[in-house]
């Protein structure tokens, strides 16, 4: 069994840029792959809009980008919607089907990169990239979207395009383009640069089902004598979110390397928003890498409490509760298969 407590990996700034490809839980999709929900129409003009933007953005043979001699700016597309309606299966999508040299990665790695590089390192990393792709752009930190603005206004210009990604909270759906209207008061040098595409619809990890209850005792098991002993990490969620605090979050990837399934024993309430945030992250991780997951304890309802769930990241918050009913209703339905 893996000891994740054992663990410390250091930041390694290095290499930072060279794992940014899609995790294991996207390698395989594809615009092909995407399956729009037939009852929003948006999800569809979506995927074909995108498709048609990296077309036009791929490089030209012998090293010449195509984009760039008929556009000496790079240009964005800012894709617009709830939760569980597709966009980082086309995010993904979109960097396998471009040729040119592309990155992917979430807003909160961005972050975590300039950070650790510094911002003019963190732009010569990526100037001669054809195509950068964020997901879940987050407009909820003045700080972190001043960076964006300052890294995005000197990295476009060059001939980067980008595509971004953010939620647009359920409580706003009504309300219009909720989020398209703050990231373009808030992104103010480089909005002109971006068109907006929006997906309605029902999050898929949720559509026809209800949130999934963690596991009870004899429920994980069954799952743990199915998973392999040596590759295993089973911790409590005190002594992981303690642990958490003392890793740097660009490197939550690599605590995790080597690992083939994760349990989180003894959920409870998270009091502390600098825990809880940490957790999300963790989990965000976890989801991306395809990790099977089991988690028990107190029920995901409880585990946030309502000023941070409906405080300034409350989107972070509700996609973390997405996932991690996603991921428990995975590994059920693995153990009874």
């Amino acid at each position: 069994m893996i000891d994740l407590l054992a663990r410390n990996p250091a930041p390694d700034p290095a290499t930072l840029t060279a794992e940014l490809m899609p995790s294991a839980r996207f390698e395989d999709v594809r615009f092909g792959t995407y399956r729009p929900n037939a009852e929003y129409p948006s999800q569809a003009a979506a995927r074909d809009s995108l498709q048609t933007f990296v077309d036009v953005a791929q490089p030209r043979s012998g090293g010449l980008r195509f984009f760039r001699r008929r556009r000496p700016e790079g240009r964005g597309v800012y894709l617009d919607g709830g939760f569980g309606v597709g966009k980082t299966h086309l995010l993904a999508s979109a960097y396998h089907a471009s040729d040119g040299t592309r990155a992917i990665m979430s807003f909160q790695d961005l972050m975590y990169l300039i950070g650790a590089l510094g911002m003019n390192r963190a732009v010569d990393a990526f100037r001669n990239h054809d195509l950068l792709l964020i997901d879940e752009f987050e407009l909820d930190d003045p700080g972190n979207t001043h960076m964006a603005n300052t890294f995005l206004g000197q990295l476009m210009p060059g001939g980067t395009s980008v595509i971004a990604t953010s939620n647009t909270e359920p409580g706003a759906l009504g309300q219009g383009r909720f989020n398209a209207g703050d990231f373009q008061r808030q992104i103010q040098g480089i909005a002109e640069r971006f068109e907006t595409r929006r997906l309605d619809g029902p999050d898929y990890r949720q559509r026809g089902t209800r949130p999934e209850d963690v596991f009870t005792a004899a429920e994980y098991i069954g799952w743990q004598a199915a998973q392999d002993p040596d590759t295993l990490a089973v911790l409590s969620h005190r002594d992981l979110n303690r642990h958490l605090l003392k890793i740097h979050p660009s490197r939550f990837a690599g605590l995790l390397s080597g690992v083939s399934a994760v349990g989180v024993l003894d959920l409870v309430p998270m009091t502390d928003q600098n825990v809880a945030l940490r957790f999300v992250h963790f989990i965000d991780k976890l989801y991306d890498l395809g990790l099977p997951a089991v988690f028990t304890g107190a029920s995901l309802g409880t585990l946030f409490n309502d000023t941070y769930r409906y405080g300034a990241y409350a989107k972070k918050y509700s996609r973390c509760l997405s996932r991690l009913s996603e991921l428990l209703r995975e590994s059920r339905q693995s153990t009874a298969s």
